[in-house]
């Protein structure tokens, strides 16, 4: 803070009191203009980072990255190179190693007890002995976040789920997921984790590949199990709005991560990324991701670029 702010004059007796006090006055309010121009944590973002006073939405998810695809251009960013737990956001990254095997989508596989998961989180409306394609078994892993089906998915794959598992890995440094790593292909391990920027090179990818665009954003997919038809329906709420133009998706929850939502949308003509990571309460990351769409709405292309304002 400049010095002269700081060296307020101070009254002392009759005419020369109430002059003081009028310079005593409009020093606090420049203190307080100034201490309300900035946003806290302002000091520690890079210039490429900043925003104007005022300027960038109020996101309440604890880390957020937000990026035009097109231009390269981060426009939002916080705690956007620490590694955090990502929940089922990792199903993103094992329909790539499945779609990137080659595996056929038709053939048909079983739910088998290896399958079953323990703990919170660990619901499926799968039972053991269930039989699907592998097709219905990437859908409903990643619309409705099936975790006995990313399971099999990584259970059946050539060499079996350590084989998988390092699959996914590998994938992960090709794509300079720096901070990255995965144990397990359903993400209720609190050890898969990635960084926010690392999730948004993880977005791209999935982004390229039409088959994860229509199983990730369709609303409901229903299943013929046995007698019974099962509905399944996507987690994430904002398919179903007409406002947004979603490419591609992923929801994720366990206790470790926090709620989380990735995305690849169309915002205002351009592919924008959104990442947002442990936000608390059932709709924070929903409302997060509305705010940044507005925000981004109120603005031409090339003024929404930080640092230009």
């Amino acid at each position: 803070m400049p010095k002269q702010l700081l060296d307020c004059p101070r009254g002392q007796s009759g005419v020369s009191m109430h002059r003081n006090d009028y310079g005593h006055a409009l020093c606090m309010f420049l203190l307080l203009a100034l201490a309300f121009s900035s946003t806290p944590g302002e000091a520690r973002r890079s210039p490429a980072h900043a925003h104007a006073a005022g300027d960038s939405p109020q996101i309440r998810s604890n880390a957020v990255f937000v990026l035009d695809e097109g231009s390269s251009t981060v426009l939002l960013s916080r705690q956007a190179e620490v590694a955090t737990p990502i929940a089922s956001i990792t199903k993103l990254m094992t329909a790539l190693v499945v779609i990137g095997a080659q595996q056929p989508l038709d053939e048909v596989l079983q739910i088998t007890d290896e399958d079953r998961e323990h703990g919170r989180g660990a619901f499926s409306r799968l039972a053991v002995g269930t039989r699907l394609s592998r097709g219905d078994l990437l859908h409903v892993a990643l619309m409705s976040s099936e975790n006995r089906a990313a399971h099999a998915l990584g259970r059946n794959y050539p060499g079996g789920l350590p084989t998988f598992v390092a699959a996914m890995n590998a994938r992960a440094r090709a794509l300079g997921m720096s901070n990255a790593r995965f144990v397990d292909p359903t993400g209720l391990s609190g050890e898969n984790v990635a960084s926010p920027a690392d999730l948004s090179k993880l977005v791209i990818a999935a982004s390229h590949e039409p088959t994860i665009q229509q199983y990730s954003t369709d609303e409901l997919h229903a299943v013929r199990v046995g007698r019974r038809t099962l509905e399944f329906r996507n987690t994430d709420l904002l398919v179903r709005n007409p406002a947004w133009n979603i490419i591609v998706q992923k929801t994720g929850y366990i206790t470790e991560a926090g709620k989380c939502l990735v995305m690849k949308a169309l915002i205002g003509g351009r592919a924008i990324v959104i990442v947002l990571l442990d936000s608390f309460g059932k709709y924070t990351r929903v409302a997060d991701a509305q705010r940044i769409r507005k925000w981004l709405e109120a603005r031409p292309a090339d003024g929404a670029v930080p640092g230009s304002v």
